[in-house]
């Protein structure tokens, strides 16, 4: 154990950067694609109604398979899961662009293209959140997940520019090659040049069947206090963020006006505040207690969604984005690291299936309360509303002993 720690510690700088840049090479290609299709739906038919099934085409597989992908992450080599994940996406957006190229262009492929896309989400997402402490020593593990953060973040700022361009240049056809690239590269580097050896549970072999083995998963929760207080949080929190997540646009067209440059600003202040945050988290590290740091950034987001809906002036609505973004980092670095270094390695996968689970239900459920409500009252109520209902979730926070003890740095005799 030693010697495999004394390893890990010589190494861990080499694995992490070939890591995130494959990562980042095949996030890239993802969104440029994601852009795409969501683009070409809406210029093709100006349809809210296919705008949804797309929607729910993206995000019902995810939620579906997250217990079972997080079975998976804990019982198989999570680096195969990795490229699995990134071979079938690559494979699929492949037979997508020679069908395109064919003269099919149905848009009932891109359903199909974006629920594919999905269940390779909803597989790789698990395996990613735990193989990261297989590489990085767990004291770097706040700044390592701070960098990932801002690496994400300054994709979600460049993909939708660079894929708004190439739209305006070539054809969806050559996008997808793009993907398609970008993910053979970053397999190549998974495979050829990244070493990471089995955590216990996988090596192990031992016969245990997917539903038992997510019962376990279940139960380690349940026997957890720190885990399920984490998870009630982050529900009512998610439930309530949806506002400000999905009817930001509808507001601003409402109030500010329909000009697509304000759209277009509202994205690229929450980005930039975003990048920001991620070298802020990166290089501060947060408090010394976790849980504070997210209470800290859960808070300047509430205080952000209750400004959203009083500010009347549109260069303030957007100073007030740029600082929810920012928020967004220091409050998800500090919560993956929590789940990293407390949770049990080999219930990792698992743990980080029912969070990807939460994850990706709560805001659209909120959506099914407040969608139909922004018909009936004016967003900017909802924000308000919403805004303080957040505030209260996470000063109670405090409540809980467990977590606030959870939040505690490590400290190991090994």
């Amino acid at each position: 154990m030693t010697e495999e720690k004394t390893l890990q510690n010589a190494t861990w700088k080499r694995d992490i950067t070939l890591f995130l840049s494959s990562q980042t090479i095949s996030l890239f290609g993802s969104s440029l694609v994601q852009y795409a299709m969501m683009w070409y739906i809406t210029l093709s038919t100006q349809s809210g109604m296919m705008m949804t099934i797309y929607i729910i085409c993206g995000f019902i597989p995810t939620f579906i398979l997250s217990p079972v992908a997080g079975v998976w992450a804990d019982r198989f080599n999570r680096k195969k899961l990795i490229v699995y994940a990134d071979g079938m996406i690559a494979v699929s957006t492949l037979i997508l662009a020679m069908l395109f190229l064919m003269g099919y262009q149905s848009i009932w492929l891109l359903f199909v293209m974006a629920a594919i896309r999905a269940l390779g989400t909803g597989i790789q997402t698990p395996a990613v959140g735990a193989i990261l402490p297989q590489i990085v020593p767990e004291e770097h593990l706040m700044r390592i997940n701070g960098i990932n953060g801002s690496i994400q973040a300054i994709i979600m700022f460049v993909s939708p520019m660079v894929s708004a361009a190439l739209l305006s240049l070539t054809t969806m056809e050559v996008i997808f090659f793009v993907d398609v690239i970008t993910a053979a590269i970053a397999i190549i580097v998974l495979v050829t040049l990244l070493k990471i050896p089995l955590h216990k549970k996988a090596a192990s072999n031992e016969q245990v069947g997917y539903l038992q083995d997510f019962k376990l998963g279940i139960d380690y929760i349940h026997k957890h206090p720190f885990l399920k207080s984490f998870f009630v949080f982050f529900a009512l929190l998610f439930v309530m963020m949806a506002p400000a997540a999905f009817l930001t646009p509808l507001q601003v067209t409402r109030t500010f006006g329909d000009d697509i440059w304000r759209l277009t600003a509202i994205e690229i202040a929450f980005s930039v505040g975003m990048m920001i945050g991620g070298a802020v988290i990166a290089t501060w590290g947060g408090f010394n207690n976790r849980v504070y740091t997210m209470m800290f950034a859960g808070i300047v987001m509430s205080i952000c969604t209750i400004l959203l809906g009083v500010l009347p002036i549109f260069t303030l609505y957007l100073v007030a984005m740029g600082i929810f973004g920012l928020s967004m980092p220091i409050f998800n670095t500090p919560t993956m690291t929590i789940i990293q270094e407390k949770v049990d390695p080999d219930y990792l996968g698992r743990v980080f299936g029912v969070f990807g689970m939460i994850s990706t239900s709560m805001m659209p459920l909120g959506m099914l309360v407040f969608g139909p409500l922004a018909d009936v009252v004016s967003v900017e109520q909802l924000l308000i509303w919403t805004g303080v209902a957040m505030f209260v979730v996470t000063v109670c926070i405090k409540l809980s002993k467990a977590l606030i003890e959870a939040g505690k740095p490590s400290i190991k005799t090994e």
